[in-house]
């Protein structure tokens, strides 16, 4: 049996969705039985707990051929963000330990080679480094892309002030990848298994974007060509992020993170190859959000 954690998200309900269509058992992981409802119609087993709890966790990843783990986002966060991914990181790495799992694929991202001053990303690093400790788990870690769902909160900056806008410098390339893609990666090294130690793979989209074109593009798709890109100083992207209600804490991250994107650290071991370009373009992603804009 597969046991996918997040599994009401964006990669984690396609992966599991993927290995049942595939003849898998599989274990789904959520908060909320009543998001899982669609997967259980499929065949899934539901384990309905917390990602903090690790006595929990250790009791479903038992017997499992796979895990596929991830610290998902938390909106309403009051904490230091990085406490929060500490906690579900260590409950994660301790109960794939305690329960003997022998393979684990993980949500990642470019820039978790980095040990600091990358944001939310530090975090994922700090895990990576936690589950390479544990004695006989063959790790897989998908190094994504930007995703491209997260402009999705950019709607009502749209909406509001005609503009698209980010820390972002307008100019700087960026790996964007579907949320699709990376579940079909993940599914993909799932079933083979043929990874072993630890081992990374990027996951970086069809192409590498600047913030200019994506606007471009997204504009297009809902009928404004002219959309402008604004790159915000930290000051005003904090005051934009904290007036839409993100917590402080992941607004100061989310900064960081953009400031290395800004200065090249963060993709400074990045290499697009033929193999890990994943098919889904801008172009594909910008019908999904001409329809989310005609309906917010």
């Amino acid at each position: 049996m597969y046991v996918i954690t997040g599994a009401t998200g964006n990669t984690g309900k396609r992966i599991a969705e993927n290995l049942l269509k595939a003849g898998e058992k599989v274990k789904a992981i959520g908060r909320d039985a009543s998001k899982l409802q669609d997967l259980a119609k499929l065949g899934a087993d539901l384990a309905i707990g917390d990602l903090e709890d690790s006595q929990f966790l250790t009791e479903q990843f038992k017997g499992a051929k796979a895990v596929y783990a991830l610290i998902p986002p938390k909106w309403d966060i009051q904490e230091p963000w990085r406490d929060y991914q500490r906690k579900v990181g260590n409950a994660i790495s301790s109960a794939l330990q305690n329960a003997s799992v022998k393979n684990v694929v993980v949500l990642s991202s470019n820039g978790a080679q980095l040990p600091q001053g990358v944001g939310p990303v530090t975090g994922l690093y700090e895990f990576e480094q936690n589950l390479k400790k544990i004695e006989g788990l063959n790790i897989l870690s998908l190094r994504a892309g930007f995703f491209m769902q997260n402009f999705f909160a950019q709607i009502g900056m749209i909406k509001q002030a005609g503009i698209m806008g980010y820390s972002l410098k307008s100019d700087v390339k960026t790996p964007i990848v579907h949320t699709n893609d990376i579940a079909d990666v993940a599914t993909k090294h799932l079933l083979q298994l043929g990874f072993s130690g630890f081992q990374h793979v990027f996951v970086p989209g069809q192409r590498d974007l600047t913030m200019q074109e994506v606007s471009k593009i997204l504009g297009n798709a809902i009928g404004k060509p002219e959309l402008p890109y604004i790159t915000f100083s930290n000051a005003d992207a904090k005051a934009g992020m904290l007036q839409a209600g993100i917590p402080e804490t992941i607004a100061d991250g989310y900064n960081e993170l953009f400031d290395a994107l800004n200065s090249g650290e963060y993709l400074n071991d990045f290499q697009r190859t033929p193999e890990n370009t994943t098919p889904t373009s801008i172009e594909d992603f910008a019908k999904e959000f001409a329809l989310a804009y005609q309906h917010s």
